[in-house]
């Protein structure tokens, strides 16, 4: 059992950020991640469109026989979660709840603000996430919808980015917040430049980096970690051409990735016959 591989999935490149730390805290795991390309963005669709789409993907990552599965997409992880832990039995682990748990535990001032996506935002996952284990605790949402195109296109160092972020975020200093998550997987390549504008008095949570703290508890409880020795093979699936996926993949992984193989999720549940149910 402890030999089968972790599997993450998004709606396109930015769960790579939350793979590359999962490689950092777990570096002797195998791994295999499925960017959803050919339907990507999830914010703008229906929450029973996504979870359609999260069950799709969970089924062909658990026919690859893993032991946990993240789901390494915000949107996902705000509408699917549940659903797809009643639907089966392996760990799974989503992006909003680690990152919810950081920001209640390091806040001094019981301000916290949450940076993401449009559809994030509006979902209000987060500010419910952290209300939940701290009622007390002052939620601020803001949308950034230009930090995904600048750190897919590696502007994420150059007056662009440092005048985009300082349009999004000189406001949230002025509600004396003192910590800033990023709810969005794209936004820890902006970090730098997030975290020049906000200044040291502000501690960033990097939702990835949370995700990937958990997930190692999660394995080490269930004994269910490879031994340290190892080295862990990475295997990539998208569901359209993998060409743009490389090339910004690359960026987001610092270079390492390896093949991108193309798979139809339609094909792969036509031969399963359609079956809608999980492990």
């Amino acid at each position: 059992m402890s030999w089968k591989a972790i599997g993450v999935f998004d709606s396109g490149v930015g769960g790579l950020t939350v793979l590359k730390e999962i490689v950092r805290a777990l570096p002797q795991e195998d791994t295999v991640y499925l960017g959803d390309t050919a339907r990507v963005p999830y914010g703008t669709k229906s929450p029973e469109t996504v979870v359609r789409y999260s069950h799709q993907i969970a089924e062909f990552l658990v026919s690859r026989d893993i032991k946990l599965l993240v789901v390494a997409c915000n949107t996902a992880s705000a509408v699917a979660l549940d659903s797809l832990k009643e639907s089966f039995s392996i760990p799974i682990v989503g992006v909003i709840e680690p990152g919810a748990r950081r920001a209640v535990a390091v806040t001094r001032s019981g301000k916290v603000a949450v940076i993401g996506t449009e559809g994030t935002v509006k979902s209000s996952a987060y500010t419910k996430a952290i209300k939940r284990l701290a009622p007390e605790v002052q939620v601020v949402s803001r949308a950034c919808p230009l930090f995904v195109p600048l750190a897919e296109e590696g502007w994420v160092d150059n007056e662009v980015a440092r005048l985009t972020a300082r349009t999004y975020l000189q406001g949230l200093t002025d509600e004396g917040i003192d910590t800033l998550v990023l709810g969005c997987t794209h936004y820890p390549l902006l970090k730098p430049v997030i975290a020049e504008v906000m200044g040291p008095s502000v501690t960033l949570v990097d939702s990835a980096e949370e995700t990937a703290r958990t997930i190692a508890e999660i394995l080490s409880e269930s004994s269910l970690l490879r031994p340290a020795a190892e080295q862990g093979n990475h295997h990539y699936f998208v569901t359209d051409i993998p060409a743009g996926f490389i090339r910004v993949g690359n960026r987001f992984l610092g270079g390492r990735l390896g093949d991108v193989y193309q798979v139809s999720l339609d094909a792969y549940h036509a031969e399963k016959g359609g079956a809608e149910d999980g492990a």
